[in-house]
């Protein structure tokens, strides 16, 4: 799963669990203004490791938070730190980009093309792999940060598996817990960097990436399957169709005027501009732990407990993103604010403002450090853990991409030869009905054998 330039599959689970959410409007915490100026760390300025943060210490630390971190700790909003909440710190551990990554990176940066369009909008052209824009600078220096995390890496293919599914739970203002188990498939179709994968599959012509959905639990839901088709020109929308078992048809989906809390809008829609950099906490080695939800979460607020590992520091973009004025009418967000990580160009924490430009959403982002076949550990590996918090209606949703059993998804070499035919996940909006149907294969330990 990818925050921001995620396939968002998990919308279709989001309408079905209709969830009582009495309205519980935050308190004044602003609109947030004050973030282009916030304080940057001086030179040189870290958190020693070992150092544990709380509620009684953590402003000495909020140089380092984003602003919507600082206001959960404030206590001002619907939704506020517990009050024994602990953030272990350690070292920053960086771990290298794929060399074949890089590799495609230096090749293609150069002959990579920021084009400007008729309605004021930004694209690219001649974008074949790798980092976009390796040394992002003016003009639309925002924008080509934007292209850097569009583009960040990702492995080829992740799947989670019938024995892991992906879980996603609602907390409602009445602590009332709703959660939904699927599987899922995504992959990148063309301007593949992998070892062994060919740079454009075949049939792929035109595709970008897709992403395949299939609700396991609850019962009454399963099989409600969504298939999202996302095209390598980046002012074409994304394609997105539904299996509806009730009915047995396929319907195609609209992708425009979502308030959805990923990029599904064509990114030329939106403007970026950099705020700033700043060094932020951010925790990502974590493995399987926040599997178990509630029961491996700090309650009420569902934050990350000292077990789950250290928090480190990120050296990161700030960017202020937002719709375009011509194209904002219909859209719920006045702007999103986002960080993004210098190193391996992933969000990990996002804010969201209404239209009044009053904080409406926050969102910390956990991409899991996972080996990658062939490439070793990967900050952005397609496994992550989302935490989002609504301010507003007091409402949470969380959603990863492990549900227990010690792992959390397959990638690339680890995925049985079954899953990589193309006809089934990407050809056809019609062969979604018979693939959403076909008996899933079985895991015998963490290795999926049968044929799908």
């Amino acid at each position: 799963m990818r925050n921001f330039r995620t396939i968002s599959c998990l919308n279709l689970i989001l309408s079905l669990l209709a969830l009582a959410t009495a309205p519980a409007i935050a308190g004044d915490i602003g609109s947030g203004a004050g973030i282009s100026q916030s304080s940057n760390p001086t030179a040189g300025s870290t958190i020693s490791p070992g150092t544990v943060i709380t509620s009684q210490n953590w402003q000495q630390y909020r140089q380092f938070m984003p602003y919507g971190m600082t206001v959960l700790f404030e206590g001002q909003a619907s939704w506020k730190m517990p009050a024994d909440v602990q953030m272990p710190v350690g070292p920053t551990v960086i771990n290298p980009l794929p060399p074949s990554y890089l590799a495609a990176t230096e090749k293609y940066s150069p002959t990579t093309k920021l084009v400007e369009l008729p309605d004021g909008g930004l694209t690219i052209s001649d974008y074949q792999g790798g980092i976009p824009f390796p040394n992002p600078k003016e003009p639309h220096q925002g924008w080509k940060i934007l292209s850097d995390m569009w583009y960040s890496y990702v492995p080829h293919i992740v799947v989670n598996s019938p024995n892991n599914p992906v879980f996603y739970c609602t907390l409602d203002d009445f602590s009332n817990v709703s959660c939904a188990k699927a599987l899922w498939v995504a992959r990148q179709l063309s301007d593949n960097t992998d070892p062994g994968t060919p740079q454009e599959f075949p049939g792929a012509e035109g595709k970008f990436r897709m992403g395949w959905f299939m609700t396991e639990e609850p019962e009454q839901y399963r099989y409600a399957t969504t298939l999202t088709i996302v095209y390598t020109d980046l002012t074409k929308p994304e394609d997105v169709y539904e299996f509806v078992p009730a009915i047995r048809r396929t319907q195609r989906l609209s992708s425009f005027g979502r308030c959805t809390t990923s990029l599904s809008e064509p990114m030329p829609d939106f403007s970026a501009d950099l705020l700033n950099s700043q060094r932020i906490l951010a925790q990502m080695d974590i493995g399987s732990a926040g599997a178990n939800f509630p029961a491996d979460y700090d309650m009420p607020l569902g934050w990350s407990k000292p077990s789950w590992g250290k928090w480190e520091l990120r050296d990161s973009y700030v960017l202020d993103v937002r719709k375009l004025p011509g194209k904002s009418a219909a859209y719920c967000y006045g702007k999103l604010i986002v960080y993004v990580d210098k190193q391996f160009y992933g969000a990990l924490w996002q804010d969201f403002y209404d239209p009044k430009m009053q904080l409406w959403k926050i969102a910390l982002l956990q991409p899991i450090v996972t080996k990658v076949p062939r490439i070793g550990p990967q900050n952005s590996s397609g496994a992550e853990i989302y935490h989002w918090w609504d301010l507003q209606t007091h409402h949470a949703t969380f959603e990863g991409p492990a549900n227990g059993h010690g792992y959390n998804v397959l990638i690339n070499d680890d995925v049985p030869a079954p899953l990589f035919r193309p006809r089934p996940l990407y050809d056809s909006w019609r062969s979604l009905r018979s693939y959403a149907l076909i008996r899933t294969p079985r895991i015998a330990g963490n290795k999926l054998i049968g044929r799908p």
